[in-house]
């Protein structure tokens, strides 16, 4: 028996399965990388022509859920409308209706969509028609090429997607129609366009088009917008619309009655799928080895509960999920064909919870289901949108013990006790998800509150202080002999040069007042004030990555352009007539940037103070300290070198000149080194083979 066994394990050790599900999907993080992430749907049920029994489907187009939850696919090959329930049995079939007293069929439907009355729509598009009948399949109407003078002439019409909102308006999405949204009113009539792609060129073929002939603009192609690709409406009426344009920056757009895309983008990234691609132009995106790169081609979108929305990439086969803010929730899919991967993934509807998804390629329907990890985040983003802050936290809470890396779930987190007035507990989820404009909202209530709290010792320290700073200027003042001319020593020099820099230079070069280590203390003083500031500069205004922080950084980026400056300068002006030494232009340098170090370090703990709307008065202070440290650096070289005006600006600019020069040469030797040690190296390693 035991023999038996290790032999069914031994036989069963060599069978692989025919595919295998990664243990994981992703998300991105507030850094643009791909943080590995649960499931959040996975498939539940495939559906196919044969297993109803109406033979295979034939590359269907569309996919609808009705109010009602039945569904609707337009079945485009076999000239049919496939009706199902909830469940995923059939319902019936529609290939046919009787027209006017004569029997009428469709010619490649691509778009089905079905209104509150269970009426459905369906775009016949190479009868360039829309139909519309009962739910029974009993004929209603039909509209054809809508007639209008803005509507170009030579415009054949077939419709591709429709939706129709609450008062019968039928929104089509129409082949070459790249005018925008075609709208009709109830009887068919043509309205107008609604929204658009705007037209996307390069400055070259501007420029060539602007000074090219008549001639040749003629021959030229016309800069046309890439027309929409699919649409649908939320709640509210508001126009979800996709195209599927290479390197879009807004593929998703949603539109209000003008026209006007108000689609919130107030995530980390705007809607556009995948963030961290290579970018491809339109050569290559059909190249087989780049399949995978480029951005993502949305060619469908359904509106969800929430405020929340899904598009469907056809690039990478993905579907993303956001919510109202433009947050991306999640994404699930890829390239297979395993059951809850695709080949061509045409079209996507809800229900309820689950979505269905539609693959004309593999001629299936697939119901997805939501994991535990997805149900939370949608029962959070409903929560949340219904202003239940109590469920929303419970909600999130779950989600973080499953995704540690969710930005978003600490973002949720922290609107849910910012709602219950947990103000700095709602600062810290808020920090966790990078999150700055919640993070200074909450913040700013947390301020109030402490002042509110400590007013009266806050009073007294202020005060106190005050009279202090009082009391010792007055002190030394009467210390102080009344002098006309105060002779600052070396010590003092470099404060005595931040506000009198044309006597303090003079005294550094002619009275040796000045003093190279001094100069090199500021340096560093100088680096570990940036270290500092990197480190523990105030939340709304530090951008830095905590795991990329590195002190050497500091070194390459202030010790090595101050040593090339200082050596690009006194190379230059050698040759220039510069009175300036070696050691006085580092001085200068070093002088220079006192009011660097003595405006950051009192402003690393002002940022820690101040709100996002404040935060221009941080960069105001940094701007001041950058103009000061140039001012000084321009009147002290001017002073050294005993230059004018003009010249000094000047030796400036060459200066730059010659350390860009100096980078390049320094970099061309570097590569020249390194491809002689690596041809060393391979001469070596074909010596050593041959003996």
């Amino acid at each position: 028996m035991a023999r038996i066994i290790g032999l069914i394990c031994f036989l069963f050790g060599f069978c692989a399965p025919a595919y295998a599900l990664p243990d994981h999907g992703y998300n991105y993080s507030y850094w643009g990388e791909a943080e590995p992430a649960p499931y959040p749907y996975l498939a539940e049920k495939k559906i196919t022509g044969t297993s109803l029994g109406i033979g295979h489907f034939n590359v269907p187009q569309d996919v609808f859920a009705a109010g009602d939850r039945r569904i609707y696919i337009a079945d485009t090959g076999n000239n049919r409308i496939v009706c199902l329930d909830e469940s995923g049995h059939l319902i019936r079939v529609i290939d046919g209706f009787d027209y006017g007293g004569r029997s009428d069929g469709f010619n490649k439907p691509y778009g089905v969509y079905v209104d509150a009355r269970n009426d459905i729509y369906v775009a016949d598009t190479f009868n360039g028609r829309i139909v519309k009948l009962s739910n029974e399949g009993t004929f209603i109407a039909a509209f054809g090429p809508p007639e209008s003078n803005i509507i170009p002439q030579d415009f054949q019409y077939f419709p591709l997607k429709l939706n129709v909102d609450r008062t019968n308006r039928i929104y089509v999405v129409a082949q070459g129609a790249y005018e925008g949204i075609m709208e009709l009113d109830a009887g068919g009539s043509f309205k107008g366009y609604v929204g658009t792609n705007k037209v996307r060129f390069s400055p070259a073929d501007l420029l060539w088009k602007r000074i090219s002939t008549r001639e040749q603009t003629e021959q030229m192609e016309l800069f046309l917008p890439v027309e929409f690709s699919n649409l649908d409406l939320d709640e509210r009426g508001f126009i979800y619309a996709v195209s599927s344009e290479i390197n879009a920056s807004t593929p998703i757009k949603r539109f209000n009655p003008a026209g006007e895309d108000i689609l919130r983008r107030e995530g980390y990234f705007d809607p556009r799928g995948d963030v961290s691609v290579i970018p491809l132009d339109a050569s290559q995106t059909d190249a087989p080895a780049l399949r995978n790169e480029g951005s993502s081609r949305f060619i469908d979108i359904v509106t969800d509960e929430g405020g929340m929305y899904s598009g469907l990439d056809s690039k990478r086969n993905r579907i993303f999920t956001y919510d109202r803010d433009g947050n991306l929730l999640y994404q699930f899919g890829g390239v297979g064909t395993h059951e809850n991967y695709f080949q061509k993934p045409i079209a996507i509807a809800m229900l309820g919870d689950r979505m269905a998804v539609l693959d004309n390629e593999m001629n299936r329907l697939t119901i997805f289901a939501p994991t535990r990890y997805g149900a939370l985040i949608r029962e959070a983003i409903k929560a949340n949108f219904n202003g239940r802050a109590e469920e929303a936290a419970a909600a999130w809470e779950e989600v973080l013990r499953l995704n540690a890396n969710f930005d978003i779930a600490y973002i949720g987190m922290g609107k849910a006790h910012l709602k219950q007035n947990e103000n700095k507990l709602a600062m810290s989820y808020f920090e966790n998800g990078n999150n700055r404009k919640y993070y200074s909202e909450a913040f700013k209530r947390y301020r109030s509150e402490v002042v509110w709290n400590h007013f009266g010792t806050i009073m007294m320290v202020g005060l106190g202080a005050a009279a202090l700073a009082i009391a010792g200027r007055v002190y030394w003042a009467r210390r102080r002999p009344q002098l006309y001319f105060v002779d600052a020593g070396v010590a003092r020099a470099p404060f005595y040069t931040l506000f009198r820099p044309f006597s303090g230079f003079w005294e550094l070069k002619y009275e040796g007042k000045g003093r190279v280590k001094i100069a090199l203390f500021i340096v560093l003083a100088l680096i570990v004030t940036m270290i500092l500031k990197r480190q523990y500069a105030g939340f709304v205004v530090n951008f830095n990555k905590p795991d990329e922080l590195n002190s050497m950084d500091e070194l390459i980026y202030i010790v090595m352009p101050f040593l090339l400056f200082c050596v690009s300068n006194w190379s230059l002006t050698t040759l220039m007539d510069g009175e300036g030494k070696f050691r006085e232009i580092v001085m200068t340098v070093g002088y220079a940037m006192l009011p660097l170090v003595l405006v950051y370090a009192p402003q690393i703990a002002f940022s820690n103070m101040i709100t996002l709307d404040e935060a221009p008065f941080y960069y105001l202070i940094e701007t001041i300290a950058a103009i000061w440290f140039l001012w000084l650096l321009f009147v002290g070289l001017m002073t050294v070198h005993q230059y004018s005006i003009f010249k000094t600006a000047l030796t400036l600019l060459l200066t730059l000149v010659v350390m860009a020069f100096v980078v390049f040469l320094g970099i061309l030797i570097f590569s020249l080194l390194q491809q002689m040690t690596a041809f060393i190296i391979s001469v070596a390693t074909e010596i050593r083979a041959r003996l």
